[in-house]
Order: structure tokens, then C-alpha cells, then sequence
């Protein structure tokens, strides 16, 4: 029998959907790496956020087949350990399309609108109508990276007149977007931009992609959102770009360190509007993540079909 052991919180309702989905099939479902380890001797797959794993970890499982990272980013996984043993990996991207494109919208309009600053100014009982407000339409988006997340940002952002720019490995044009460009085409795109939003899944290659170099091409009124990982923008150098204002100013949902520490700087920035790392959130997170195990799952016992999200291990995504 199929052994599944899950380390992800999974509700007891979508724990009895799997059960009913799949009565020929084991579950064991823990809320931690460490008591999943004392079943993990016959476990042929794993559900994870992709947060708990190490090289020893993986050897504890040692009929382990297949995992399931319920989450887009997988840049903690021990790559080098699944490849030596053959461990087939699929994720969760594609799920982040809602709720990241409506967070985007809702962002841009806010930053737009100027709403957070309003919003100081109702809390402190000010009644201020100086503050010079911005429509939305006629702007230009870039966003970097056109994969499930760019695409739902994109299809939103048209809707309000937006002209939408984006940046993928080669340039392979999309329909959302008006142009598409390869990264040696970025500073034109990031020259020509009101808002520049990163998408990227952080990898080798895209640490640190966006440093002083890339900041500096940007307009002095242009916004830089992160919604990716917070690698994949080096933070000293946005910090200096955002204090010296070469740059208009920042919304940042993800960090290098994660809860941002009370004493960063970014926190006392007026240029800087923060989320904590919640613009994948949604009610529905859950059940569009498990909707892709259980295809998987029924491919993985069949033998048949496709696997949707099977990872490059090579590339790491």
C-alpha cells in the first residue's frame, strides 16, 4: 500500500477529502518534520511546504519517491540529495494566480491613490486634500517573470488601461503582454517604468538580480514591488537607493529575513509600504494546492497521464 505522510498543517476536513479520494492509500499526517520521522521508514511520497527538508532528512525516507511541495518556492530543497536519488519533485505554482494578481492591483492602486497615506491621516484626525493622487491608467507595469503569477497580474492590470511589460528567460512574447523581453533587454524595461514587479522564483541565477545597477535605470518616481523571495532583491542596495530617493519608492512582501526585525530600517521608511509575506493568502490555498496531489497522486498510481509541476531538478524550479 502507498504510504503518504504529510508534515504541511492540513485541516481535518481536507484530510478526510484525501481519505475518501483515495481509500486504497495510507495517510499520516503530522504538523512537523520531527514526528513524521519516526513513520518515514516505508513512505513512498511527502507532502511538504518545502521548508523542513535537509540531505539527512531525505535519507531518513529511504522508499521515498516523490514529493509534493504545497507551496510555489522550492529553493530550500536539497537538490543535490533528490537528484542522486531519483526523487521526482512537483509543486504548487500556478495556485498564486488570484490571489497575488488581486494583491498587485490592490498594492498598485493603493500606492497609486495614495490610500495608505490617507489612511495616517484619518488615524491622526487630519482633513487634508493637498496630497496629489495618480490614475492608474496610461502607467507602465514591467513585471519580471511571465510564468502563472505574471500572467494573473498582467490579465488584471489590462483592465485598468495599463500598458504591461514583462521579462522572462528568453523573451518569449504572451498574449497579456504588450512586450516581452530576455534579460538583456531588463534595463530598457526598467528605464521605461512606473512600476516594476518581481515574480521571480529565486534560484542561483536570479539571487540578487535586482541590485544598484538595475535600480539605478529606474525613474526617480518609479515603484519597485517585491512579491517574490526577498533574495532576489539585494536589500542594502534598495535601501540606499530608497534613502537617497533616486528611486520613488518600494512595496515589499518578502524579505532575506523573515519576520523583518523590528529594527530595520525599511520599517521607519515613509517610501516603503510592507506586508508580511501574505500575497499568496487565500481561503482557497488549500484545496487548489491538494486539487494538484490528487491528479498527481492518481498519475502516480496509474502510471498514466502527466504530472503537473514535475520540477527540473537541474534548474531548480
Amino acid at each position: 500500500m502507498t504510504h503518504v505522510v504529510s508534515t504541511a498543517r492540513i485541516s481535518e476536513k481536507h484530510q478526510s477529502r484525501l481519505c475518501r479520494e483515495f481509500p486504497g492509500v495510507r495517510f499520516s499526517f503530522f504538523e512537523g518534520i520531527r514526528d513524521a520521522m519516526k513513520v518515514a521508514s516505508d513512505a513512498g511520497i511527502l507532502i511538504t511546504y518545502g521548508e523542513d527538508l535537509d540531505e539527512e532528512k531525505v535519507g531518513g525516507f529511504p522508499e521515498l519517491r516523490w514529493i509534493h511541495v504545497i507551496s510555489a518556492g522550492v529553493e530550500l530543497l536539497p537538490f543535490a540529495a533528490l537528484k542522486k536519488r531519483g526523487i521526482r519533485v512537483t509543486n504548487a505554482r500556478g495556485i498564486h494566480e488570484t490571489p497575488m494578481g488581486e494583491y498587485a492591483v490592490a498594492v498598485i492602486l493603493q500606492w497609486t491613490r495614495k490610500l495608505h497615506q490617507f489612511v495616517d491621516r484619518q488615524r491622526r484626525g487630519v482633513w487634508d486634500r493637498s496630497l496629489r493622487v495618480e490614475e492608474l491608467s496610461g502607467k507602465t507595469v514591467s513585471i519580471l517573470g511571465t510564468e502563472a503569477i505574471g500572467r494573473g497580474i498582467a490579465a488584471r492590470l489590462k483592465a485598468f488601461g495599463v500598458r504591461v511589460l514583462g521579462m522572462n528567460t528568453d523573451g518569449t512574447p504572451h498574449s497579456l503582454f504588450d512586450e516581452t523581453v530576455a534579460p538583456h533587454d531588463l534595463e530598457r524595461l526598467m528605464r521605461c517604468s512606473d512600476f516594476v514587479v518581481v515574480t521571480l522564483p529565486l534560484t542561483p541565477h536570479t539571487r540578487g538580480f535586482i541590485g544598484a545597477r538595475e535600480l539605478a535605470w529606474m525613474k526617480p518616481t518609479a515603484c519597485l514591488i517585491n512579491m517574490a523571495r526577498g533574495a532576489v532583491v539585494d536589500e542594502g542596495a534598495l535601501l540606499k537607493a530608497l534613502s537617497e530617493e533616486t528611486i520613488g519608492g518600494a512595496i515589499l512582501d518578502v524579505f532575506e529575513q523573515e519576520p523583518l526585525p523590528e529594527d530595520h530600517p525599511f520599517w521607519s521608511r515613509q517610501n516603503v509600504l510592507i506586508t508580511p509575506h501574505i500575497s499568496g493568502r487565500s481561503p482557497l490555498y488549500m484545496s487548489r494546492a491538494l486539487d494538484l496531489f490528487s491528479h498527481n497522486l492518481r498519475v502516480y498510481s496509474s502510471g498514466e497521464g502527466e504530472y503537473i509541476n514535475l520540477l527540473d531538478l537541474e534548474r531548480g524550479y
